[in-house]
């Protein structure tokens, strides 16, 4: 497979795309007011404990608080404020009589790390199970376990590492093995620790000094975050458009993995660098609902609140078999786009896929393990169970951030994202209903209309035209005007004898 990495940088944002064998698979975005956030470490402080939610709000110095679900407090978070501990901590009653809705107080200082960046109208998740990651490893403070990457697969590599860890591993940490780490000697293990341990010295000093809340560690920049996980030995190139990214780029590999210094190369083309590579057409598409794919077949995909419902239709493809040999094709094809899909669009949370119906219990196993092959490329976590009897397949996809397209688009201040504007019969029966209420209202029977310019050139063409008819029918003289400031939809009453504008005062219903 050839895996390339493009990095577009300029004034205003950062754009990075993970392609395999030409197709655009990732897509990460960064601005200076949408940093990323996933990584960083807070001392922060109780704000409510909530035991019939199983959960507490933390404040780390944001507008919201942070979410901490009682299943995300590790029953050593206290240890980051115990002066002189070099040993981990004893399991002296262990996880299971640990009661976090008993332990954690309004007001006491805690450590957390955001897992999860704010979404929509919610916070930040956060957990106290703090981690330092590292080129090759991951640091937890105040544990003792050993972990292994299980995409590292080889059972004597496994053991190896293992045994490795062992050794080096520091007093009163716990140690995770990543997967870049597989074929690692002791030496590069050892200089990716210490860097972690001079990082953990200085965020001591600043939990034992600073005052919560306070951001006491902030995770790398996104360009170097991605180096650091997705730069393996199979990315065949690294191209970037920006000298300054260039430098940032090549000094973090030059420190942790200078043998893949080679293949990160300068953009010197004129045109934009993801223009060169066909991405920016790829990436526009992505604010499409409708996929279509090389055989003909299209995807329909609708994130809504609860969930994202993704529809498979046959569109274009007439094939020279039976029924069911057809449908399996295009659901085969389907399965793997929605994979690349998922990872482009970072769709996340519970996601319901409508196939093609096939009738052979074989060929929906075909569709389930396709299915499953392909999010096994996917680092978010993923859960996918098989086709039920309807012909649906429901499955999780771990949600870290907001979806990529948020980064890029807002919603639109006419129709607040809906799609959706009143039509221009809408609007004009919307001002017959005002009128109604303000003559119940015993108002004057002089007013100005302001509308936009489209509903001025309805209400006043032909000879009889809408306003007289509105005139005659409640006995009032109308003045209409065009005003441009006027979204779609809006309109304005003003008195006809100061200009001010009318406002109806509802009335409230009688219990």
């Amino acid at each position: 497979m050839n895996k390339e990495i493009i990095i577009n940088s300029t004034n205003e944002e950062t754009r990075i795309v993970l392609r395999e064998d030409g197709k655009v698979v990732e897509l990460f975005v960064e601005a200076p007011e949408h940093e990323r956030m996933v990584g960083d470490i807070y001392k922060a402080r109780v704000s409510r404990v909530l035991p019939g939610m199983q959960a507490a709000f933390i404040d780390i110095g944001l507008e919201q608080n942070a979410f901490l679900h009682f299943s995300d407090v590790s029953p050593f978070y206290k240890e980051f404020f115990n002066e002189g501990s070099e040993a981990a901590p004893r399991r002296r009653r262990g996880y299971r009589d640990f009661d976090p809705a008993r332990e954690l107080k309004k007001g006491q200082d805690i450590m957390v790390q955001i897992v999860k960046e704010p979404i929509s109208t919610k916070g930040c998740r956060v957990t106290s199970e703090i981690t330092l990651p590292g080129r090759f490893v991951v640091l937890i403070p105040y544990q003792k376990n050993i972990g292994i990457s299980r995409k590292i697969e080889d059972p004597a590599e496994r053991k190896r590492l293992k045994q490795l860890a062992r050794q080096i591993i520091p007093a009163n940490f716990g140690l995770i093995i990543r997967t870049v780490a597989g074929g690692k000697s002791e030496r590069e293990l050892k200089r990716d620790i210490n860097d972690l341990m001079n990082t953990w010295k200085k965020m001591e000093k600043q939990i034992k000094t600073g005052e919560a809340p306070l951001l006491v560690y902030k995770d790398l920049s996104m360009a170097s975050s991605i180096i650091r996980d997705l730069f393996t030995a199979d990315v065949n190139q690294v191209h970037v458009d920006s000298r300054k990214m260039m430098r940032d780029v090549s000094q973090y590999v030059r420190d942790v993995a200078p043998h893949l210094e080679h293949k990160i190369n300068y953009y010197k083309g004129k045109a934009p660098i993801f223009d060169h590579f066909n991405v920016e057409e790829e990436i526009e598409k992505i604010t499409q609902s409708q996929v279509w794919m090389k055989n003909g077949g299209y995807l329909v995909i609708h994130p809504t609140e609860a969930l994202v419902s993704i529809d498979v239709n046959s569109g274009k493809y007439i094939g020279k078999k039976d029924h069911e040999t057809n449908s399996l094709k295009i659901n085969l094809e389907a399965a793997r786009e929605i994979a690349r899909q998922a990872r482009l669009r970072d769709l996340g949370g519970l996601i319901v896929i409508d196939f093609i119906d096939v009738l052979e219990s074989e060929n929906k196993r075909k569709i389930f393990l396709e299915l499953r092959k392909e999010f096994a490329k996917d680092r978010a976590i993923t859960k996918i169970e098989p086709m039920s009897r309807f012909g649906l397949i429901e499955m999780t996809r771990q949600r870290v951030r907001p979806q990529v397209i948020h980064s890029i688009y807002e919603a639109c201040p006419k129709c607040n994202g809906t799609g959706l504007v009143p039509t221009i019969a809408t609007t004009v029966s919307r001002i017959e209903r005002w009128l109604q209420r303000y003559r119940a209202s015993q108002g004057d029977r002089r007013v100005i209309l302001q509308v936009t310019p489209d509903v001025y050139s309805y209400l006043i063409a032909g000879r009889y035209n809408k306003r007289l008819r509105l005139m005659w029918k409640y006995w009032m003289k109308i003045t209409v005007s065009k005003d441009e400031s006027l979204d779609v939809g809006q309109f304005r009453f003003l008195n006809a004898r100061n200009k001010k504008e009318i406002i109806l005062q509802e009335k409230k219903s009688k219990k």
